[in-house]
């Protein structure tokens, strides 16, 4: 099977494969509910961004998807037979907190044969929030003309001082594709980082709200 809409190098059928273990994987651990997959667009360029708060959600969200994905991974990851099988599934390494053009043009180039790429562009990774957002994500919309698709998840976090309840439930809700004008210079890249921050961080918002009305009632 091709393996378009990868990086060079991607195997097609592990990654397919790799994705149907996502998909299964957690389950035993977690109630998992996604929401709203019938709107990630089948077919052309698309960034999709996602907040999170641990190396479950990447692979749920990898998982559940409906086409291949590319997702930027923390370097640390790419050791050994880890670092093997995440290149052969088309995953990108990226160092965080330093430049580094190379995974960013690894990805426009995903972007640019119809792929659909991932990335978590939340300043505060330990509580999976989106108080931030690094530029990243806007510069590769600037670059490819890929439309967003916001991605939020919750549940995977266990609350401060108590226990983790018995399979948690996990909630993965896919919101509305939008197009993002992303302007010239840093001026534009910024502006438009802020808008992208905001719709992302409004559809969390709305997960932890009805979140909290559903445990609300359950008590």
């Amino acid at each position: 099977m091709s393996s378009a809409g990868l990086t060079d190098g991607a195997v097609g059928w592990l990654h397919d494969l790799s994705r149907v273990v996502g998909r299964y994987c957690f389950r035993p651990a977690f109630r998992i509910r996604i929401r709203g997959l019938d709107r990630v667009p089948r077919t052309g360029p698309v960034l999709l961004v996602a907040n999170h708060s641990s190396m479950v959600e990447p692979g749920v969200i990898f998982g559940m998807l409906p086409r291949r994905s590319t997702f930027l991974v923390k370097e640390e990851m790419f050791t050994g037979a880890a670092g093997w099988f995440f290149r052969r599934i088309g995953q990108v390494p990226v160092r965080r907190g330093e430049p580094d053009r190379a995974p960013l043009l690894a990805m426009v180039g995903v972007l640019r044969t119809g792929g659909l790429a991932g990335v978590f562009p939340e300043g505060t990774r330990g509580a999976g929030d989106v108080t931030a957002a690094e530029r990243g994500a806007a510069w590769l919309v600037r670059a490819s003309g890929a439309v967003v698709l916001p991605v939020a998840t919750r549940g995977t976090r266990r609350p401060a001082n108590r226990r983790r309840r018995f399979r948690p439930k996990v909630d993965v809700v896919v919101g509305e594709p939008f197009t993002l004008e992303v302007g010239k210079g840093r001026a534009g890249l910024e502006e438009a980082t802020e808008r992208l921050r905001d719709r992302l961080a409004t559809l969390v918002g709305t997960l932890d709200q009805q979140r909290a009305m559903e445990k609300k009632a359950e008590t």
